[in-house]
């Protein structure tokens, strides 16, 4: 589920519903790293695996959210091997990356509280870029091969826009790029999701293979509910 409001109650609302997944949006929704913070502090009381994607593939953003504590991370418009790698290197200490070294300052390591934080650092870390456009799509399988991977997001909307079919998410031809994008993933054997709010969407892209899928949002399912109200009881 996508939490975009940037509200730390209704992030803590939607951890404890039974979903296996949160993602705070931080390219789309209002936050900042306070908001951010907020929510993964309210989310931690729960049985649910929570994913923050980042505004940008930009280093010191990344560096400032790993260190919030932010285990999983989503970098958006990721559109080749190259960029891959730069979003690797900002999720690593060196020898392997740039990650700038703060974590004994920060709530990452527990605020030195975490034994060998350094050492094993980039253990604590998953990263997922975003396929969501047509050259992407035709670079997934190098993308996917990148070391530091571990999946691939695909995103229909900016997808859909790039192939000129705004809007048009479930166009067959989006669904087309989508699950070709699932098969490159895949023959690197990366895991592979997707986002797909319409249920007959995400039930299909299970069915291809997805190993997660987005399936609605806070304010999608608090605008739609207050509408459905609306229409029920206002003349």
């Amino acid at each position: 589920m996508w939490c975009c409001s940037g509200s730390p109650l209704v992030a803590e609302i939607c951890a404890g519903a039974g979903l296996d997944w949160l993602l705070i949006d931080g390219e789309h929704g209002p936050n900042d790293l306070g908001t951010i913070l907020a929510q993964l502090q309210a989310a931690a009381a729960y049985p649910v695996t929570t994913v923050v994607r980042v505004p940008s593939n930009d280093t010191v953003v990344i560096k400032q959210v790993l260190d919030l504590g932010a285990q999983t991370l989503i970098v958006p418009m990721v559109g080749s091997a190259e960029e891959a790698r730069a979003a690797v290197a900002a999720v690593r200490y060196p020898p392997g990356g740039v990650r700038g070294v703060g974590s004994a300052l920060a709530r990452s390591s527990r605020w030195n509280r975490t034994e060998g934080y350094l050492a094993d650092g980039d253990a604590h870390v998953s990263l997922l870029v975003q396929v969501e456009s047509a050259a992407a799509v035709e670079a997934a399988g190098e993308i996917a091969a990148v070391d530091g991977v571990d999946g691939v997001f695909v995103g229909p909307a900016d997808l859909a826009a790039s192939m000129g079919l705004l809007g048009q998410q479930t166009h067959p031809d989006v669904v087309e790029a989508v699950l070709r994008t699932f098969a490159a993933v895949r023959a690197q054997g990366k895991a592979v999701g997707v986002n797909a709010f319409d249920p007959d969407a995400a039930q299909r892209y299970l069915d291809a293979g997805a190993s997660f899928v987005v399936v609605g949002a806070d304010v999608t399912l608090l605008a739609r509910g207050s509408e459905a109200l609306a229409a029920r009881f206002i003349p």
